[in-house]
Formats: structure tokens, C-alpha cells, sequence
């Protein structure tokens, strides 16, 4: 008994071509959250062509929601380990360190998100992307950024409708957060001894961003490539978020809004402290499995 496909009669698929392969890698390297049916929307090919591409072609599994290589390169796997080492120090040299830390990214929230917990979350490296009913996010959705730390969320904003978050919005976006820092974390803010961590996407590591980082005191934190686990954005915060909308409708983009900060306020703090604890945890599995 076999599940492969038997060979057919007709004409055969051209959407598996170089480049549709270097289409959707574009699409995917804007962002690794993107899902297969937004790549269907975005470049007019079908489901089935893009899950073979992805799968076959960019050797890309889901890990935490986003979409990264199956296996890392050495220099990748290097880079990783001496980021873990890096934390590790600071950890050793700074028990306290981790409550210096603000950290944040941006997310996808729906009107409705058919996704199960299970079917958002990580996927082994040896099994396919996870298979799901065909039902579509609502076309009602909005752009969160969200910064937090050990205390909770220190900023949150959503980006306007079809405004793209290139390098200069989120400059924009920094300047708030600061802004939120100084009102809401005054001890961080006069002190100027704390850190920001974000992930590598394209805006986040522009060299405008990270001029201003540099100018304005937020002494980044190294983070390694295709490694949302060890993201607290990504293994805490946005699938906690999203546990508490999936399966919900809202039929506005004002109500997406709000039902999306409600469950940010409902989030308790002591799981905000818990994340920094499993962070650390994160890093020591990574250092151990070298």
C-alpha cells in the first residue's frame, strides 16, 4: 500500500518552476509566519504546489508558528550556539538580567482563526506541515506589535490598514515603545541599564534600526537565525494570545482590536515571569543537544 501519488495522464504541473520556487522563498523570507493559504492569496498558485514547494523544494518546516529550513547550515547551527553562549554569560555574570530585557515582535491577529493550539504550534522535523480542514482566516485581521518583559506588556500597537512595515515604520514603532518605557518602566528608563531583543526579520535588522538603536541607548540582545524558539514572542506570548481568539468571530476590525488587547490585559503576570524561566531552560537544551 502506498499514499504516493500514482502517475497521471495530462499536462503536467508547471508551478513547481525556479521561479515560483523564488517567488514564494521571497514571500516566506518577508515574513515566516505567513501560512500556506495566505501564499496561495498572495501569488495566485494552488495549495497543493505551494505545501510540494515548501516542503520539497525550501526543505521548510513550522517551528512556533513560523516557517524555517528543515536543517540549519553549519554556520547557522554556529551562529545559534554562540547566541545561547552569549545569554548564558550574562545569566552568570548577572543573575538579574533577564528582568532587564524587553522583547517583543508583530503578529497576525482574525476575525476568525479556524487553526487548532495544536496545528499553530511546532511540527517535528521528520513529520509534513500539519494538515487542516480548509477553512480560511477571516479577511477581517490586523497587525499587532506587542514589546513585554518578566512584568508584563510594555507596549502594544496595531499597524493601519495596508501600511507596510518596512524598516522606517518600525523606526516609527521604536520611537513609541521608548515612549511607553519611559512611562511605564521608569526605573529601566533612568537607570538606561536594560536590553532589547527582537527576532532577524528584514526591518528589525535594517541599518537604520540599528543606527537608532545604537543612538538611543537599547542595547540589543544577539538572536539567532530561523530560531523562533528561542523567541519569547513566539513560544509564549502570541500563541498564549491566540489560544484565547482561536475558534471566536468578530465581525469588525475595531472588535478584533479590542478582544485582542482584552486578552493581552487577561494574560497573568506570574506567566510572564514563568516565559523568562523557560527561556533560559530553551537555552540550555540548545547548548546541551550540541
Amino acid at each position: 500500500m502506498t499514499i504516493e501519488d500514482q502517475p497521471r495522464s495530462g499536462r503536467p504541473s508547471t508551478s513547481r518552476t525556479d521561479d515560483n520556487v523564488e517567488k514564494i522563498n521571497s514571500l516566506i523570507s518577508e515574513d515566516f509566519r505567513r501560512t500556506i493559504d495566505q501564499l496561495v492569496h498572495m501569488s495566485g498558485m494552488s495549495w497543493s504546489s505551494i505545501q510540494r514547494i515548501v516542503s520539497k523544494d525550501l526543505h521548510m518546516r513550522r517551528v512556533a508558528a513560523k516557517l524555517v529550513p528543515r536543517l540549519l547550515t553549519d554556520e547557522q547551527r554556529e551562529r545559534r550556539l554562540q547566541a545561547c553562549f552569549e545569554l548564558q554569560n550574562q545569566l552568570q555574570e548577572d543573575p538579574a538580567f533577564f528582568s532587564k530585557v524587553i522583547t517583543g515582535d508583530e503578529s497576525w491577529c482574525y476575525g476568525y482563526d479556524p487553526e487548532t493550539k495544536h496545528q499553530s504550534s511546532r511540527s517535528t522535523s521528520s513529520s509534513p506541515l500539519p494538515k487542516k480542514c480548509r477553512l480560511d482566516h477571516s479577511n477581517i485581521k490586523t497587525l499587532l506589535f506587542c514589546f513585554f518583559d518578566c512584568r508584563g506588556v510594555v507596549h502594544s500597537e496595531f499597524v493601519p490598514p495596508g501600511q507596510t512595515v518596512n524598516q522606517h515604520f518600525y523606526l516609527e514603532v521604536l520611537k513609541r515603545l521608548r515612549e511607553s518605557i519611559r512611562k511605564k518602566r521608569a526605573d529601566l528608563w533612568q537607570s538606561g541599564d536594560w536590553f532589547f531583543h527582537q527576532d532577524n526579520a528584514h526591518a528589525h535588522t535594517a541599518l537604520s534600526v540599528k543606527q537608532f538603536l545604537t543612538k538611543n541607548g537599547m542595547t540589543p540582545i544577539v538572536h539567532p537565525p530561523y530560531s523562533p524558539d528561542l523567541a519569547p514572542s513566539d513560544f509564549f506570548l502570541f500563541p498564549r494570545l491566540k489560544r484565547d481568539l482561536k475558534g471566536r468571530r468578530f465581525t469588525t476590525l475595531e472588535e478584533v482590536k479590542q478582544k485582542s488587547l482584552d486578552a493581552l490585559k487577561l494574560i497573568p503576570l506570574n506567566e510572564f515571569e514563568q516565559c523568562f524561566e523557560k527561556w533560559k531552560t530553551r537555552l540550555d537544551k540548545c547548548v546541551a543537544a550540541s
